[in-house]
């Protein structure tokens, strides 16, 4: 019972002191001191952080160039395939193969279908694999560069929203607590430095 009362007294002192920051007046620009300060909650949204890091657009065009390339190799071998079952195809149909070099033939295109099927499926593979490397190597930097990051300012805690009609989970905040541009500002200083020591 104790602690409840106590729990009680401590909700009422809070509720005091939000409704007396709600009717103090407006500090000047000049004393006004940042909301963002030690102990508070921050967000960043994910989305602008990826879009407007360097490092995450510069490791987005090798990926694409990759993909584009196995994209293309895939597609020309499945275009050659096909040229060879519509040459076969129309050879049938002219009576142009005997019954037995038919057979052989379509034999071969049956087994060049299933080792192209094999070969397109180990590229979708390659395509997944490099996607998800990439997107970890962001990841993981930019969780290595929050941490660092934290260390310094000391927020009680930082939070990743995504999406821009509803963004999740911060629908709504201060945008005093927004440390989105100060994230990216960071990741592509910290980005040049390794960048330049390669």
């Amino acid at each position: 019972m104790k602690r409840i009362s106590t729990i009680l007294g401590l909700a009422a002192i809070a509720m005091m002191a939000v409704s007396c920051n709600q009717t103090a007046p407006a500090a000047t620009a000049e004393t006004a001191e940042p909301v963002a300060h030690k102990g508070a909650v921050v967000y960043f949204n994910l989305d602008t952080v990826i879009k407007e890091y360097d490092m995450a657009n510069d490791l987005s065009s090798v990926v694409e160039t990759k993909v584009q390339g196995i994209n293309q190799e895939v597609t020309r071998r499945q275009n050659k395939l096909q040229s060879d079952v519509n040459s076969f195809q129309e050879k049938v149909n002219k009576g142009l193969l005997t019954s037995s070099v038919a057979e052989a033939q379509y034999q071969k295109l049956q087994q060049q279908d299933q080792e192209f099927q094999q070969y397109a499926a180990q590229k979708q593979q390659e395509i997944y694999e490099e996607q998800t490397v990439m997107q970890n190597q962001i990841a993981d930097a930019i969780k290595t560069f929050i941490d660092a990051f934290n260390a310094e300012k000391q927020y009680a805690m930082i939070i990743a929203t995504q999406g821009d009609i509803l963004p999740l989970p911060v629908v709504a905040g201060d945008a005093d607590l927004d440390i989105t541009e100060e994230i990216v500002a960071g990741l592509n200083a910290e980005y040049i430095k390794t960048k330049d020591k390669k």
